[in-house]
């Protein structure tokens, strides 16, 4: 198989041939070919086969009402006590609702709930603790507040019970793998979904991870998973495709997905980046403590933004909004 990644630019002045990246303001003129059997080599972007070349322009459409040609911020609402980053600052439903609101004063666009915790080593949580956590802040937003609520969860009961409360997103850490009920359960429901590429599960995920091709292995995984999500009925204009930073990927792992990002635009879905905080930003900034992360963060962020990315994931959600704003009007 041949993987297309465009070599991605900005700006007005366009040279003639240049392509529309995913709809959006950013555009290329080449793309760089990769496979498994051959070296990496650079072609013009009118030397794509037309199809994969649909796949990387075509206008990603709104997902649940939220302009996908624009940059828009989930925000991380971790109702958990033992979250890597802020286990415990929200584990009273007044508390999340008081980070939330933070949030949407901040401009997020999407508010994430989690009630189970999937820090490399946490150890699962049973469904009704994951249930009693996260639904009656899911039900507040859902009746206090305009904002996308998303669901973080595995499972299909945790899902059904978010959802009745109010969510309109299902976000899966583990691609749909861990619950065969999930799935259908979205289908049924018609609401969009997020599909993230995981090694193991959170317990043993960080155990040596190793891969044929990080990008490639990534890259058919979210491929098959989305297929399969078609096949039940969730079209691909409703899925988020996620590579997984940090979820069974050592820190050069991460790094090279990062550089490689944008060759994910030819699942022909929107993508979404959960970078925020993660241990590579504290090892490569020398911010040992997750909290003071902010500014690495934001810094992957930006250039995730400059290959394409439309959603991220962040727990600074007031730096990256003002970053994104700066961003945008330098370029």
């Amino acid at each position: 198989m041949t993987y297309y990644r465009p070599l991605v630019q900005h700006g007005p002045a366009r040279p003639e041939g240049a392509q529309t990246l995913a709809g959006g303001g950013l555009w290329f003129t080449h793309a760089e070919v990769l496979s498994r059997d051959a070296p990496a080599r650079i072609i013009m972007a009118a030397d794509i086969p037309h199809a994969t070349l649909s796949r990387l322009c075509r206008s990603r459409p709104p997902l649940a009402g939220l302009d996908m040609t624009q940059p828009q911020i989930m925000g991380i609402l971790n109702v958990t006590p033992d979250s890597f980053s802020d286990g415990g600052l929200n584990v009273t439903p007044d508390a999340a609702l008081e980070t939330a609101r933070g949030m949407i004063g901040a401009g997020v666009a999407i508010i994430d709930v989690g009630g189970e915790s999937t820090r490399p080593g946490a150890t699962p949580v049973p469904q009704d603790q994951e249930i009693s956590r996260m639904a009656p802040v899911i039900a507040a937003l859902h009746r206090a507040d305009n904002v996308l609520v998303s669901i973080d969860t595995r499972k299909a009961g945790v899902a059904s019970a978010a959802l009745a409360a109010g969510a309109g997103l299902v976000n899966d850490v583990s691609g749909f793998t861990h619950d065969s009920a999930l799935a259908p359960l979205c289908a049924k429901s018609g609401v969009p979904v997020c599909v993230m590429h995981s090694k193991g599960d959170p317990a043993t995920m960080q155990d040596d991870p190793v891969y044929d091709d990080v990008v490639l292995d990534v890259y058919d995984f979210l491929e098959a998973r989305i297929v399969a999500l078609e096949r039940i009925g969730i079209a691909r204009s409703r899925i988020l495709a996620d590579p997984g930073i940090g979820f069974g990927k050592t820190h050069d792992h991460n790094l090279v997905l990062l550089r490689n990002i944008s060759v994910f635009h030819g699942l022909g879905c929107a993508i979404l980046l959960g970078a925020s905080r993660k241990g590579f930003v504290g090892a490569i900034g020398k911010a040992p403590n997750a909290a003071t992360r902010a500014p690495g963060s934001i810094a992957v962020a930006l250039a995730a933004l400059a290959q394409g990315v439309q959603v991220l994931r962040v727990h600074d959600v007031a730096e990256t909004a003002q970053a994104i704003r700066l961003w945008q009007a330098v370029r």
